[in-house]
């Protein structure tokens, strides 16, 4: 069972949900609001043995851009 992050267009709290099924209604836990926003997550992923974050630069500090081919 995932867990999203979501955002209430009401009163703009974020927040997590563990969503137990396709019919699962998302309520805001502060205002009650249904009105909410799922949120694009960050992942992590192994490699080599070491965790990194999806949003984690691979070394170069100076991209902008995700698809930046001169340190990618």
């Amino acid at each position: 069972m995932p867990i999203y992050e979501y955002r209430c267009e009401r009163c703009k709290e974020e927040f997590e949900e563990l969503v137990l099924g396709s019919s699962y209604e998302v309520n805001c836990p502060v205002c009650k609001s249904a009105d909410v926003e799922k949120l694009l997550s960050t992942f992590s992923f192994k490699n080599d043995g070491n965790y990194s974050s999806s949003v984690e630069s691979s070394g170069c500090g100076t991209c902008s851009s995700s698809n930046c081919g001169s340190c990618h």
